[in-house]
């Protein structure tokens, strides 16, 4: 990908990355530490839960993309090839999009605090947010060298920086459907 396409990719994810902020908050930030952590069943995560995930994740991603930014990310042999992370990429967002219906079991390092969350989940919502709109504008480089990085749950997981950052955003897209429900 060349310069002026990464630069506007990257406004395009900044821009939907503030959208998904505004959603969270607009419509969870004034809700209680009680409603943010109620449950309509046990096997039902709250929206304090859901909030948590997302942070989780988002978060696993950043000693990643620091990891490929110093050239000191070890990835495995079958990354080499780019049908494979394809391949692994597309699936993973097409697991993730939001019109999906069907629910997908998390890994166990982004499973949320099964405790009482506190309401200050938004808030720290809104930071690592924050932190991963500037993780995405320091990757210049690496997306035009197309760099492929691993899944932060799976080493042997592989797909492209870039189809990490959609899945990002449509991971927190998915999630923002899912909260509003409950």
């Amino acid at each position: 990908m060349n310069r002026e396409k990464v630069t506007q990719q990257i406004t395009k994810w900044t821009e939907q990355l503030k959208t998904n902020t505004a959603l969270f908050s607009d419509n969870f930030g004034t809700l209680s530490s009680d409603q943010l952590n109620w449950k309509p069943n046990d096997a039902t995560w709250s929206i304090a839960q859901v909030v948590d995930h997302i942070v989780l994740i988002n978060e696993s991603y950043q000693p990643i993309i620091e990891s490929a930014q110093k050239g000191t990310l070890s990835l495995p042999f079958l990354s080499k090839f780019d049908f494979v992370n394809k391949m692994l990429g597309k699936m993973i967002y097409n697991a993730v999009l939001p019109d999906r219906k069907k629910k997908i079991k998390t890994f166990p390092i982004w499973e949320p605090s099964e405790s009482n969350i506190g309401s200050n989940i938004i808030e720290r919502f809104v930071k690592s947010q924050n932190k991963i709109e500037k993780l995405i504008a320091s990757c210049s480089d690496l997306l035009e060298q197309d760099t492929v990085i691993c899944s932060p749950a799976n080493t042997k997981i592989t797909y492209t920086l870039k189809m990490a950052f959609y899945i990002v955003i449509a991971h927190e897209e998915r999630h923002f459907y899912q909260a509003e429900e409950i």
